[in-house]
């Protein structure tokens, strides 16, 4: 990478200042839920077809696009963001905070934020396209500035593929990704190997014997089933995984009933399930569906209990050569704000467009907190109080540097990898 071409292009995101911050405001005002990003995508087409020689490739998977700027010859680089919002509302305070409301795919009504700094990201994309798109002598090569729906449901990235993006665009050498964090702002950090976990949530419904509530020596109760399952699945990342292998077993709902004196027929878990390892997974959601059919073996339900699998998310795994490549260019230009932080609990569907591809890639994080209130609150060993995580109706990053090193990291990825010939 040529120090030069990064002094220059670094010197030029000044002079977009004003019209990113304007558009990250816009974005964060403005979010939309998951497949119905039609309004997001429109405007981000619009910034697009504004730069000179990008060629804009809309309407992938319904609500995703691809900016295509061709530079002569060298690598083709894919940079991706996300574009959906969260059925959140937002309690932030911020002046610019969102107060959007909007309907889901599946016809739920619901306030609408941006609350895993997707924002962030669409802004940092359009800003780094339109720095590489003003500043062909600093590059040589090709870059995808792909803005994929539907994340936080797990099914955008495959709907794009699903769509033949890989027939519709160049082929890519290399394929970048990032997120915003809540560590401090401006802080970039990449891993290699397992990034992000595997994700899989399940709906499981058992069945019981309804009745009276003075009568329940009639019935076969699914809450006293429920519970027994319940107790039961904390035992299988103490006693069923490996010491030191990750593996996270979440009941986030119950539903038994729904009145007191009456024994219902039937019950309901939801259980979230994430893990670094494709056979640790396995291992798990089979322990869980063993314990479930046990119990309710043991309590007598009439038939079989089912299993619904929804919101799946594959393992995200950092390529070692390309992320090795990647820290040393983001230690060369962070300096001290390129630090190693541990691997993500959280899931992504990223990987099944480089994986459609055949091509290898890395993920990384930016930094969105303010420092002192985080520097502030890591002395007191607060952090896990006090500062808001992603999908929290307080997540609020600072707009700087946020989003100067958000567009920073794209462009020190596209320079180390598409340097001028």
């Amino acid at each position: 990478m040529s120090t030069s071409a990064m002094d220059r292009i670094l010197a030029a995101q000044e002079s977009i200042a004003s019209w990113q911050d304007d558009l990250y405001l816009h974005f964060h005002r403005n979010p939309e839920l998951s497949f119905v990003e039609h309004a997001t995508h429109d405007k981000i087409a619009d910034e697009l077809s504004s730069m000179a020689g990008v060629e804009v490739v809309r309407n992938v998977g319904e609500t995703g696009l691809v900016g295509v700027l061709r530079n002569g010859s060298g690598p083709t680089v894919l940079m991706r963001a996300d574009i959906d919002g969260l059925p959140v509302r937002e309690l932030t305070g911020l002046d610019y905070a969102s107060t959007a409301r909007g309907t889901s795919v599946d016809g739920e009504e619901s306030a609408v934020m941006h609350a895993c700094g997707h924002d962030v990201h669409i802004t940092g994309l359009l800003s780094a396209t339109r720095l590489l798109a003003e500043n062909p002598d600093c590059w040589s090569g090709t870059f995808l500035a792909l803005f994929q729906p539907a994340e936080e449901r797990g099914g955008g990235a495959q709907k794009m593929v699903n769509d033949n993006l890989t027939e519709r665009i160049p082929v890519p050498d290399v394929a970048f990704s990032q997120h915003v964090t809540p560590y401090p702002a401006g802080e970039v950090h990449a891993c290699s190997g397992p990034a992000y976990s595997t994700a899989d949530s399940i709906k499981v419904t058992v069945f019981g014997r309804g009745g009276h509530g003075s009568a329940p020596h009639t019935t076969i109760d699914p809450a006293l089933l429920v519970s027994s399952i319940v107790l039961r699945l904390q035992g299988i990342v103490s006693r069923e995984v490996r010491p030191g292998d990750f593996a996270v077993v979440t009941v986030g709902k119950i539903a038994v009933g729904n009145k007191v004196n009456i024994i219902s027929d039937s019950g309901e878990l939801q259980i979230n399930v994430r893990s670094y390892s494709d056979s640790t997974r396995q291992r798990v959601l089979s322990a869980i569906e063993r314990i479930v059919t046990a119990e309710c073996e043991a309590s007598g339900s009439p038939k079989p209990p089912t299993f619904e699998y929804f919101d799946q998310f594959p393992l995200t795994v950092n390529d070692g050569q390309v992320t090795e490549r990647l820290q040393q260019a983001f230690a060369a230009e962070f300096g001290d704000w390129y630090t190693e932080r541990p691997r993500s609990g959280g899931s992504e569907d990223f990987s099944h467009i480089p994986n459609a591809f055949g091509i290898p890639f890395c993920y990384w994080n930016v930094g969105g907190m303010d420092r002192e209130t985080y520097k502030d609150a890591e002395k007191r060993g607060a952090v896990m109080s006090e500062i808001p995580m992603n999908h929290s109706p307080f997540f609020a990053p600072v707009m700087h540097p946020t989003l100067d090193a958000a567009t920073k990291a794209i462009l020190v990825a596209v320079l180390e990898w598409a340097p001028t010939a």
